[in-house]
């Protein structure tokens, strides 16, 4: 298969009828991540992209696959009002929600371990008792965030296929070759009643077939696979630990990435160039001390491996009361941060840490920003947000193993990148190099890209 090759998907298939095809594939360069979301949105309203069964390849430090707590579900319905509710932790979700996306595959890189490898299948819907987007996956990364709820509580359900794979950087002493070169990475899991027929079927595929300046919330983590199916999920959680170590080479990563393109009509490659080297910027606010305190505030009591429905229930309820309090407490103390009203929070159970932590704020600055700090808190629950300043070495490294898959991949309809260097996830001192380098890639596998720097408001062909 080739890079050259036909868009990804059966578009020629589609409920919809053919797509249109671009010119020359568009490259769309934003600086906060949710950004990209309105040129997919655009797509699919000129027919360049099919309006459902969308496949979404996501490069990323971070999942970014969680949803706005409390935005109703119907928001998702005016894309205006959408737009406005997103930041770069939650913008994927409610596209699959509104019925756009449903694969997803995101590649991470060696320091990203937020959601375990393989295979996730689970539901999102609207809850009918709050009406807010729910999901049904029991993974530690959506239950941290009080997003779960049972299948039964859902309506306008849509099914969620989420593939974890890790790619690592192609070792110096590699050289590119034609046929042959292994670029280790961790395999995709797949079912095991699944793997002898996606092998071959795999294995016969061809390209035709496949027709701002603060930091935000950059969250969470987790170690479950989640599935509808609780008898499924175990045998889904025991087979993924027994390939966990395991590394192929490249060439098997592209058949099961493709196995995933062939269920939907097209695809979109998203690439967030802190996939490349990240910064974790809250570590760089506050002391070691203060993050630790923090982590003590915002710690995530995990629900056993077996919890029953509800078992999971009760961690939900926990956790969204923790976190209710823990906003209203910074809420006051934007207010008035005296003695009285901090000891009146540490009172609580689970906040004496906050006593320390305001008493280390306040020693180096009169007004800290407790919303900030809250925002701080929000992503160090059980697993730090991941921090690797990459070398030199190790980003050429993870370009050439990205150049390698793409290669072998076929064509996406178009292609997202986002900078994320305002809010100093990709270090700002790195972020020209890494976006030069990714286009160069991009350039060399598909030919003329259409680029658009909407970051500098000025768009270029190369």
């Amino acid at each position: 298969m080739s890079g050259g090759g036909p868009a990804g998907g059966r578009g020629a298939h589609s409920p919809g009828g053919c797509l249109r095809a671009y010119p020359a594939l568009p490259v769309w360069v934003v600086e906060d991540h949710q950004d990209v979301l309105p040129f997919i949105y655009r797509a699919i309203g000129s027919k360049h992209l099919p309006a459902s069964n969308i496949s979404f390849v996501h490069l990323d430090s971070h999942p970014d696959l969680l949803i706005p707590v409390n935005m109703p579900a119907d928001t998702v319905f005016d894309k205006e009002a959408l737009f406005s509710e997103l930041s770069i932790e939650n913008w994927i979700m409610p596209a699959v929600y509104a019925g756009h996306i449903s694969q997803v595959v995101w590649l991470h890189p060696p320091w990203s371990q937020q959601i375990s490898e393989g295979r996730h299948n689970f539901l999102i819907g609207k809850d009918i008792s709050t009406t807010t987007i729910r999901v049904t996956g029991t993974d530690h990364y959506f239950l941290s965030d009080g997003l779960y709820v049972p299948a039964d509580q859902l309506e306008n359900q849509k099914p969620l296929n989420l593939h974890v794979i890790l790619i690592n950087p192609t070792e110096a002493s590699n050289t590119q070759e034609e046929g042959g070169q292994v670029v280790s990475a961790k395999r995709l899991k797949l079912n095991t009643d699944d793997t002898a027929s996606t092998t071959s079927a795999s294995s016969s595929v061809a390209p035709g077939d496949l027709a701002h300046s603060t930091p935000s919330q950059k969250r969470k983590e987790g170690q479950n696979a989640s599935t509808p199916n609780k008898a499924e999920m175990l045998s889904e959680s025991s087979a993924s630990s027994s390939l966990r170590n395991s590394e192929c080479p490249i060439k098997e990563v592209v058949e099961e990435i493709c196995q995933v393109l062939q269920k939907g009509d097209a695809y979109v490659l998203d690439i967030d160039l802190d996939f490349f080297s990240v910064k974790n910027p809250f570590k760089e606010m506050y002391t070691q001390t203060e993050y630790e305190l923090l982590q003590e505030l915002y710690n995530f009591k995990k629900p056993h491996s077996n919890a029953t429905e509800e078992s999971l229930l009760d961690c939900v309820e926990n956790r969204v009361h923790q976190l209710e309090d823990l906003e209203a407490a910074f809420a006051d103390l934007c207010e008035n941060d005296d003695e009285e009203t901090l000891q009146k929070w540490a009172s609580y159970p689970g906040m004496k840490p906050l006593v320390p932590l305001v008493h280390s704020l306040k020693t180096k600055m009169d007004s800290p920003d407790y919303e900030m700090v809250h925002q701080a808190g929000l992503t160090c629950d059980y697993m730090e947000l991941p921090h690797h300043v990459s070398t030199e070495e190790e980003i050429e490294g993870l370009i050439q193993s990205i150049k390698v898959l793409l290669k072998d991949l076929p064509k996406p309809t178009l292609v997202t990148v986002a900078r994320s260097s305002l809010d100093d996830y990709c270090p700002s001192e790195q972020v020209d190099i890494i976006q030069e380098k990714v286009l160069g890639v991009l350039g060399s596998v598909y030919g003329m890209l259409d680029v658009h720097l909407d970051y500098a408001s000025t768009s270029s062909s190369l």
